[in-house]
């Protein structure tokens, strides 16, 4: 029953966001109570942009592959494209794994992604192998997924020790986030449910549900930050924000009036800069430790009446 319920929700959770059937999340479980304070020792983030680096990594988990793309900072000045095989910045940052949606890649989020990179977080993305762009779109592999990301985490962060890589000593393995957009919203929520893996220290789950991995947050206290359309055609609002009424942690709800499922994310203009500032401020705040960016993220989350904001971080 419930992968049949997991089906229908997450059958159009792609990139191409054309209207489907909406649904509501199924009734969840309480969770308890947890301490409301972030995992990392307080601290500051980088105040400068930086120039932003690519690279291809060629992962495998037991038959399953899962190349994953990497955007880290990079030395040299900033703005312009990511530049492919860069040399790293100096220092040590915060690793946060990313997540596509059905139907998508992770190249699709660039943008986004790279902005985070800019601001001094090094980010992976798996291209999953069941439901990315040009594979079998089985949207049942999405509980197969939270592993798959903990499996990613574990090389991406061996790269730190590996003499000769150019992330070495550049990954900071103490910060470490998830986030993920529709079908990747739902393997965030897993990587923090079913699938609890301990590294992680923060979630920002883009128009996701909890269906097919539940509300049974566990583990440490992790901060959430949940963005969502709505006017969502594929994930209904009142899916995610369900999912969100269950975060027993730190969390903020970042609610488009306007937003689809999504679109907003994939190229660049007024949401997705209200978004990628939002997301920013919330990782410098509960990767950094750095209480400043606390302090902004209300102030970007609420600019130009684009969204509204419910903040209890």
């Amino acid at each position: 029953m419930a992968s049949a319920v997991l089906m229908a929700g997450l059958a159009g959770c792609s990139t191409d966001t054309r209207p489907s059937e909406s649904w509501q999340a199924p009734a969840v479980e309480p969770t308890p109570a947890a301490t409301p304070t972030p995992q990392v020792p307080a601290g500051k983030a980088p105040q400068r942009a930086f120039a932003v680096g690519v690279r291809q990594l060629k992962l495998d988990r037991d038959g399953r592959a899962l190349p994953t793309t990497v955007w880290y900072p990079a030395a040299g000045e900033s703005g312009g494209a990511a530049k492919r095989s860069a040399t790293a910045a100096e220092g040590r940052f915060p690793v946060v794994m990313f997540s596509h949606g059905l139907g998508g890649r992770p190249d699709d989020y660039a943008t986004l992604l790279s902005r985070w990179a800019a601001a001094g977080f090094v980010v992976a993305a798996p291209t999953f192998p069941h439901t990315s762009r040009g594979a079998d779109n089985n949207v049942l592999d999405v509980l197969n997924q939270p592993a798959d990301v903990s499996y990613a985490l574990d090389q991406v962060l061996a790269l730190d020790g590996k003499a000769g890589d150019a992330l070495r000593g550049r990954l900071d393995g103490e910060r470490v986030a998830a986030a993920g957009h529709s079908a990747g919203g739902v393997t965030t929520i897993g990587l923090f449910t079913t699938g609890r893996d301990e590294r992680l220290d923060a979630g920002v789950v883009f128009a996701g549900t909890a269906l097919g991995v539940g509300t049974a947050f566990a583990g440490a206290a992790a901060p959430q930050l949940f963005v969502h359309g709505e006017l969502d055609e594929v994930v209904d609002y009142a899916a995610g924000k369900a999912a969100y009424d269950k975060v027993p942690w730190p969390k903020a709800m970042l609610s488009l009036p306007k937003g689809d499922h999504g679109r907003a994310l994939l190229s660049d203009g007024a949401t997705l800069r209200v978004v990628s500032d939002t997301s920013v401020e919330f990782l410098r705040w509960s990767l950094y430790g750095d209480a400043a960016a606390k302090k902004r993220i209300s102030t970007d989350a609420t600019r130009g009446d684009i969204a509204t904001f419910d903040d209890h971080l």
